[in-house]
């Protein structure tokens, strides 16, 4: 939505589709984007079938017959908007084709239309997966998300942000805000929380009696926090000694449900010093001793440590936190969509291009799609975690296969 509301701005006229809801939910929607709203005639539940419906709803708008382009986060409703001849842009930081290898030839040949213009990933982690299927580069285009300087205009010290929460500010704070469940890498951070009693952990965003909640119960240094508005997460983040990404695998590797978190924007221009995982997703922003604490993934100790360094040594918190800052700057919601409008015109005027599907890539999308099959079948995911390390296969030695 935000993504709408600041592409709006830039172009003469916009709707935003979305399924129909109750008139007051609808009217809030159109407030929030700040644009007109198409319903689709779609539920809201289940949800495959409401994209399904809203795929089939859009083409006959009269909306749709006057757009000169269709955005979507939506591969289905790409599909339905090239059928009825339309051109497509696609935005999304998901690599579908890695995680749902029995699509990757489907997405090859849907990406590979001349009506479709670009995917705009929101990492190079993602445009490499979509690379190796043989899709033009000229097709895949790496447009990080952003954040909205406005919600961090008036920046306090620390100890008086925590005061303006009720925090107590004569001791170290971490903060999270996010989901809080078993796919974000939480439970090392209730591990981490009892190793550092001395220091208080705030996780912001409950939606109630969930696994981590459960396991954080009784660990007098960790506050549970519900589920904030986007005005008042602002508050608790100004109120953090450290900001947290929790350091795992699981969210990239196991769940695949998150790549380069969108939250990691607003905490690297929030001013405080942050600690993450040395991931390949969230080191394409992050450098350690630069502008960020990485650790290694998913291990205890160095988490423990990287928190009691950056707790202790002022002088490199307030280091790596200023430089995150002002590489902040070029990560506003302003300045994305501006680089997608003008990536957008350059497309519309660009010659056709075409892929290179070769006999390497189909070899390799039967071995991965029979990797997913075993992989529904023991876990019942659609979703087939990514491989890391030995056995991965590579752009490079696609390439190299096909030579």
């Amino acid at each position: 939505m935000t993504t709408a509301r600041y592409l709006a701005s830039r172009i003469s006229t916009a709707w935003m589709h979305v399924p129909q809801a109750r008139k007051t939910a609808m009217d809030s929607a159109s407030d929030l984007a700040g644009l007109t709203l198409v319903p689709a005639r779609a539920p809201l539940r289940p949800a495959a079938l409401r994209h399904f419906c809203c795929g089939v709803t859009l083409v006959f708008t009269k909306e749709f017959r006057q757009a000169d382009v269709i955005y979507t986060r939506n591969l289905w409703i790409a599909w339905m908007a090239m059928l009825f001849g339309q051109r497509v842009v696609f935005d999304h930081y998901r690599p579908w084709s890695d995680q749902i290898p029995p699509l990757a030839h489907w997405i090859y040949r849907l990406m590979c239309r001349r009506s479709f213009l670009v995917n705009i990933c929101h990492s190079e982690y993602t445009r490499e997966k979509y690379l190796a299927l043989g899709i033009p580069e000229e097709k895949l285009v790496c447009v990080r998300n952003g954040f909205e300087p406005q919600r961090l205009q008036s920046r306090v010290p620390v100890n008086a942000a925590k005061r303006s929460i009720g925090l107590p500010d004569d001791r170290k704070t971490v903060v999270y805000t996010g989901r809080l469940n078993h796919r974000k890498g939480l439970s090392l951070v209730v591990e981490a929380a009892q190793r550092l009693p001395d220091i208080l952990f705030v996780l912001v965003g409950s939606y109630g009696n969930g696994v981590i909640e459960a396991s954080a119960a009784g660990i007098e240094n960790i506050l549970v926090i519900p589920w904030q508005p986007a005005d008042v997460i602002g508050q608790y983040v100004l109120a953090a000694d450290v900001l947290l990404v929790p350091p795992s695998w699981k969210p990239l590797a196991q769940f695949g449900s998150t790549v380069l978190p969108l939250k990691l924007f607003f905490y690297m221009a929030s001013g405080r010093p942050i600690l993450a995982g040395n991931t390949p997703d969230v080191s394409e922003v992050l450098q350690h001793d630069r502008n960020a604490f990485l650790c290694r993934p998913d291990n205890l100790d160095s988490l423990v440590n990287g928190l009691r360094i950056l707790t202790s040594d002022t002088v490199l918190a307030d280091r790596i936190a200023a430089m995150a800052l002002a590489d902040s700057a070029d990560f506003t919601w302003d300045k994305r969509t501006s680089r997608i409008v003008d990536i957008i015109r350059n497309r519309l005027e660009a010659p056709p291009v075409t892929g290179s599907w070769s006999d390497a890539h189909t070899r390799i999308w039967r071995h991965q799609s029979w990797r997913w099959l075993k992989n529904l079948l023991r876990t019942r995911s659609l979703i087939l975690p990514p491989s890391f390390g030995p056995g991965v296969i590579s752009r490079s030695e696609v390439t190299t296969l096909r030579a």
